[in-house]
């Protein structure tokens, strides 16, 4: 099993989809639950912090009073 830390966005978060999907179904004992549920909780930290750097990189257009772009300035969640 591939370690959390080395997996790409795409990765985790398929494989987050999968965990979720397995503990919905409800077809797995109690001691799988918890490992898949822990196993859950990484790659959905890895998401976010992945998601929080991609976020810090975007940076938002700024546009002349003619429309053409003049700039960038970094981007503003709030």
């Amino acid at each position: 099993m591939k370690q959390v830390s080395e997996m790409s966005f795409e990765e985790a978060l398929k494989e987050l989809e999968q965990v979720v999907g397995q503990l919905e179904s409800g077809s797995v004992d109690l001691d799988k639950s918890i490992a898949l549920y822990e196993r859950g909780a990484d790659l959905k930290k890895h998401c976010e912090t992945k998601l929080s750097q991609a976020q810090a990189r975007i940076e938002q257009i700024t546009l002349a009073e003619n429309g053409q772009p003049a700039g960038t300035t970094p981007f503003d969640a709030q």
